[in-house]
């Protein structure tokens, strides 16, 4: 079983570089079913779950691998079918991403339901009434969704709640609708925004995507063009925590500033020193820093995605800090293991009291999904003694070789194996 061993209490100290965005490449290789030709995405990360979506794209029947080590190309010369591996799907939830591009491409997608999320509920009836109102119709059996739509047609779609998922997916199935689509209550994500320039720059007409209101005018085909995805402003936003909590001086490049600007005035609410210009950003905590406040919540909120990351760091804040979590109701399972290392934290539904503490112990602990195992992490940077990490699987999923990048900014931090199978 392969783990992490952390050797804690280092100051982080220099400067790395952000990966492409996870979270954009993968509706984006989605998107890939929708075109014409060959097509070459550029800054992907190489991660578990692009692989899983390379394999999504093959068994579909295009041909889809990395080329170089962050350039992806994409081939859709042949008919794509209709049906997506149950294995695919259940692995990874954005999978189900190309129920929208195979009913918009070929008029019946079959995807299995998508299996359960560690961390709460992420339900698909928000995608399938945006599908039903462009006239698709859909039945649920054995396990498996049939959509089926002989030409969807454009219409006025609203979201009860602005799901990222759900608006990404109907963006690209109103790509080759019949008329317009008027997306109401989207989300507004800048994942969002990379996938609608995407599309546009193969010849989709999308406009006012990173807004709540999006508006998909039909066309009748798109070609494949070159692409360079977005960075990662959750990999960007780890890596300056890391730099924070470390009490160290971490400089990140390659990153879109504005994406991070929530994350950034929290850090600053906390009296952490911050200095960024265009694509990099600087922090130093070497004295510290106090607790605040944080409430998760669609953009331009603060993140999600970055609630885990941001807890560690206030197990060490001088105060007490009050952290509420509205987008999942199962989202603090790392809670439990930043306790161990030696936090205090209060937990009822969604909000966790997290009063900060002299020091955090080195310990024992796992990954339970993607940002935990981030969270864990950034506890045993900061944290006196030697850290063992378990659940690699979690990180390897969202962050391009984190270990490293570490351990360029002078963490004593490795991968090493028991042996056992």
């Amino acid at each position: 079983m392969s783990k992490l061993i952390i050797e804690g209490g280092v100051p982080l100290i220099g400067t790395v570089h952000t990966s492409g965005a996870k979270n954009a490449v993968l509706p984006i290789l989605a998107a890939t079913i929708l075109l014409d030709g060959p097509i070459e995405l550029t800054n992907v990360p190489y991660l578990m779950d692009v692989v899983t979506m390379l394999r999504m794209l093959k068994a579909l029947g295009m041909r889809a691998e990395f080329h170089s080590p962050n350039t992806v190309k994409v081939w859709n010369a042949k008919k794509v079918r209709h049906i997506a591996p149950y294995e695919l799907v259940t692995a990874m939830r954005a999978s189900f991403f190309v129920a929208g591009p195979i009913l918009a491409k070929t008029g019946l997608a079959k995807v299995p339901l998508p299996g359960g999320c560690s961390i709460g509920s992420r339900p698909i009836d928000i995608h399938l009434k945006g599908f039903q109102q462009m006239g698709a119709t859909y039945s649920i059996e054995h396990g498996f969704v049939t959509i089926q739509a002989k030409k969807l047609k454009g219409n006025t779609v609203y979201l009860d709640f602005p799901s990222v998922g759900a608006t990404e997916n109907i963006m690209m199935a109103a790509c080759l609708a019949e008329g317009d689509t008027l997306l109401e209550n989207a989300a507004q994500e800048p994942e969002i925004i990379d996938l609608g320039n995407f599309l546009n720059h193969c010849g989709g007409q999308v406009t006012g995507h990173g807004t709540s209101k999006i508006l998909i005018k039909g066309v009748t085909s798109l070609q494949g063009k070159t692409h360079r995805v977005i960075a990662d402003r959750v990999e960007a936003g780890t890596l300056l925590i890391a730099g924070a909590i470390t009490r160290g001086d971490v400089t990140v490049t390659d990153l879109d500033l504005v994406y991070l600007e929530p994350q950034l005035k929290k850090m600053k609410e906390c009296g952490i020193d911050i200095e960024y210009q265009d694509n990099w950003a600087r922090v130093k905590a070497p004295n510290g820093y106090t607790a605040c406040d944080i409430e998760t919540l669609p953009f331009p909120g603060f993140p999600t995605d970055m609630q885990a990351q941001m807890m560690a760091m206030l197990c060490l804040a001088d105060g007490t800090s009050v952290v509420k979590e509205t987008i999942f109701e199962n989202r603090f399972m790392h809670a439990h293991e930043l306790m161990r290392m030696g936090a205090s934290i209060k937990l009822d539904a969604q909000y966790a009291w997290v009063t900060g503490v002299e020091h955090l112990s080195g310990a024992e602990v796992k990954m339970t999904d993607l940002r935990a195992g981030a969270a864990v992490i950034l506890a045993g940077l900061a944290a006196k003694g030697t850290s063992t990490i378990y659940g690699l699987k979690h990180i390897k999923r969202g962050y391009e070789n984190l270990p490293a990048k570490l351990r360029q900014l002078g963490a004593n931090i490795y991968e090493t194996s028991d042996g056992l199978s």
